[in-house]
């Protein structure tokens, strides 16, 4: 009267295989779940019980205790629904025993026993073949979600009978096949083109640089420039996700709940822009067992926080080590996670609280003083770590109303993919490496060579300009890649002087 079925939990965003032992034996009738389990785990006894009842299998009135393995492990959510009411139909031989130990089961029970859709489905499928699982049983709201693994059997079902019927006559059922391509998610950006920004030469070229090579980028310049608009047309010149970031997207978004598309891997870049008033947490992740926070939804994708200086300091000072190492780890007193965060930072503000210093035409009123504080937000640290640092100018009146149309995303987004693709060989023997902005101290003296005239340049710019040494890497990872959209193989004086330009507001007062 003893049954093991295999489920599986999620700890961060990657799935741990959890037994779900079942003994149901003499005394007093009752229900008894242990090893951690949440409310929802422990209000899944009272589903489990109605869902059997109305799909017409007998309930055994008898103790049941429920393990789930391992014990010091917190088990979450409702996912556990189905492999409790399969192990209690196993002990109670109601159905057959002999798949169990090949098969995970995962799904949420209504009270009359269909089956619906849970979050974390895609890591946990990710990851069933290294826990020497062959099949795995889904809600059919998932199926096609966790179909994107390769070699792995997938079975969805539509109600809790299914699932049993699929155990007594597995030879009657064949798992979920993906015909032709996995599919990929409709592209959320197909309205926002570079075509409708009026002017910003200077502004666009930046964003451009941006795109080629993942480099972090901030907007300066009064209200009413298009700051916000030329940000929001970046995920419109980015290439497309490889299969396997898309992966890495998708596994995230999936653990976060917000996969809307089932069964469609998301195929183009995130393009997360929180709120000034969000939280340190609600960025980096966290709570009593950490969840993913806006940086890792941005991963591989871009992070843009619009009007930067009204976030509060502290919280901007959460982002500086995931911009520089690309994950972030969150560290409770019950558990430690590390969750992915490879983004490209974009960010808009303005020169001053009033929003006018430099201006020609609209005076500013505020005081130095003023404008001293109101930069005091952004550390010196953080503002090392954006690479491109772009004036964004008041539009002239004949630029305003002119009705001419600038150059359109797509022959833009095809210069970001040739360029992207020169850089991809060039770090073909780098597996960790993907753009010019993930280059390290190494890869930064093998492909970026300086010659005298060169060195000299970057020298005084470095004198002139109080640079840091991370801020001078950074000059030279933008260098690598304006070289890129020239076609160049070697970086030059011009590069050079390029990418200085986008050093020039530091520390602007």
């Amino acid at each position: 009267m003893l049954a093991t079925v295999w489920s599986a939990s999620l700890v961060g965003i990657n799935a741990v295989k959890v037994g779900v032992e079942i003994d149901v034996s003499g005394g007093m009738p009752g229900i008894v779940v242990v090893g951690l389990p949440d409310t929802a785990v422990q209000e899944s006894k009272e589903r489990v019980k109605a869902a059997l009842k109305n799909s017409s299998y007998a309930f055994p009135m008898r103790r049941i205790v429920i393990n789930l393995t391992p014990a010091d492990l917190r088990k979450e959510g409702p996912c556990f629904d189905l492999p409790i009411a399969i192990g209690i139909l196993a002990a109670s031989e109601q159905v057959s025993a002999q798949l169990l130990g090949d098969f995970l089961f995962l799904g949420e029970l209504s009270l009359d026993g269909t089956l619906r859709p849970v979050a974390g489905v895609l890591p946990i499928a990710a990851a069933a073949q290294e826990m020497g699982i062959t099949a795995l049983v889904v809600p059919e709201g998932n199926v096609g979600e966790a179909a994107v693994v390769k070699g792995l059997q997938v079975y969805g079902c539509k109600h809790l009978c299914d699932a049993i019927a699929l155990l007594n006559n597995p030879s009657q059922y064949k798992p979920t096949q993906l015909d032709g391509k996995v599919p990929f998610a409709p592209h959320p950006f197909g309205g926002l083109d570079l075509q409708d920004v009026k002017g910003q030469a200077h502004g666009r070229r930046a964003l451009e640089i941006a795109a080629a090579g993942g480099h972090n980028l901030i907007f300066v310049g009064p209200p009413g420039s298009g700051k916000t608009m030329l940000a929001k047309r970046l995920p419109g010149i980015l290439p497309p996700l490889s299969f396997e970031e898309a992966l890495e997207v998708t596994q995230i978004y999936s653990v976060v709940g917000l996969l809307k598309n089932r069964g469609a891997l998301i195929g183009d870049r995130p393009f997360r822009s929180p709120h000034h008033s969000a939280s340190g947490p609600s960025l980096v992740g966290g709570g009593s067992y950490p969840k993913p926070g806006e940086i890792s939804l941005a991963h591989r994708g871009i992070l843009f926080l619009d009007e930067l200086t009204e976030f509060k300091r502290d919280v901007l000072e959460f982002l500086r080590q995931p911009l520089e190492d690309g994950r972030v780890t969150i560290s409770r007193t019950k558990q430690s996670v590390e969750f992915p965060a490879q983004f490209t930072l974009v960010a808009s503000t303005n020169p001053c609280p009033c929003g006018y210093f430099g201006d020609p035409i609209q005076p500013c009123t505020c005081s130095p003083r003023h404008r001293e504080q109101y930069w005091a937000k952004l550390s010196g640290p953080l503002m090392d770590r954006i690479d491109l640092q772009v004036a964004v100018n008041r539009l002239k009146p004949e630029e305003i109303t002119r009705q001419t149309t600038g150059e359109g995303s797509e022959p833009v987004r095809k210069r970001v993919q040739a360029a992207r693709d020169r850089a991809r060989e060039r770090f073909k023997a780098e597996p960790n490496i993907r753009c010019n902005a993930e280059m390290q101290t190494a890869q930064l003296r093998k492909w970026c060579p300086l010659d005298d005239a060169t060195r000299t340049l970057l020298e005084g710019a470095i004198r002139k300009l109080g640079l840091s040494a991370r801020a001078t890497d950074r000059i030279l990872k933008v260098a690598r890649t304006i070289g890129d959209l020239a076609g160049d193989d070697q970086i030059n004086l011009s590069h050079v002087a390029e990418a200085i330009q986008y050093r020039t507001i530091d520390r602007m007062q």
